[in-house]
């Protein structure tokens, strides 16, 4: 018998609430991560979209400790927009105080897509869901640089929207703003580490 599996989402700002009615869709339980503790019982997180550096702020450093040192053992992580920026290694056009998690081998800037009035939505092609789907676009970062070990999923005119390295992911963009739960789903699908 499989127990259902819990997965985190860090729920101190952005839109985590769309994230747990996500995974919901899924039949998976979601559970609001605020502080380290609320870490324990999960076996995979998702860092949702807002304003990383507002939740970079709002974190405490033992949930952040707690973070890299479950990512490092394997837990599943996903992050959307805001999370992709708080997964990176290094930020552009950030704030100097502003300390990612560093989850990723990538760096990316923030808002390279312009401000929230350029937001946009569009079709994303990707062989990880199994073909198109929607991708909505707020003040969405973009990869500028990645190890050669960070594999590109999807691509938007031409710059890398969704990557991949180990049991890690990254979106540019909002899938949780969609019904289309696909990359829900394959993230899902991730092994985590042994518990």
């Amino acid at each position: 018998m499989t127990t259902r599996r819990r997965v985190g989402v860090l729920a101190l700002q952005g839109d985590f609430r769309e994230h747990l009615a996500a995974l919901r869709a899924c039949e998976v339980e979601g559970v609001p991560v605020r502080l380290a503790a609320d870490l324990e019982p999960v076996d995979a997180l998702i860092l949702p979209g807002g304003e990383s550096t507002t939740m970079a702020r709002l974190m405490e450093p033992e949930l952040k400790t707690a973070i890299r040192e479950r990512t490092a053992a394997g837990m599943p992580v996903m992050g959307t927009c805001a999370g992709m920026i708080l997964m990176a290694r290094d930020v552009q056009d950030g704030r100097a105080d502003q300390e990612p998690l560093k989850l990723m081998d990538m760096t990316v800037r923030r808002n390279a897509y312009g401000r929230q009035i350029d937001s946009f939505e569009a079709e994303v092609e990707s062989a990880a869901i199994g073909g198109a789907g929607p991708a909505v676009f707020i003040r969405a970062p973009q990869v500028t640089e990645r190890a050669t070990d960070v594999r590109e999923l999807a691509s938007h005119a031409g710059q890398p929207v969704a990557v991949k390295q180990g049991n890690r992911l990254a979106l540019a963009f909002h899938p949780e703003l969609t019904p289309d739960r696909r990359w829900h789903q394959y993230f899902l699908s991730f092994d985590g580490e042994s518990r």
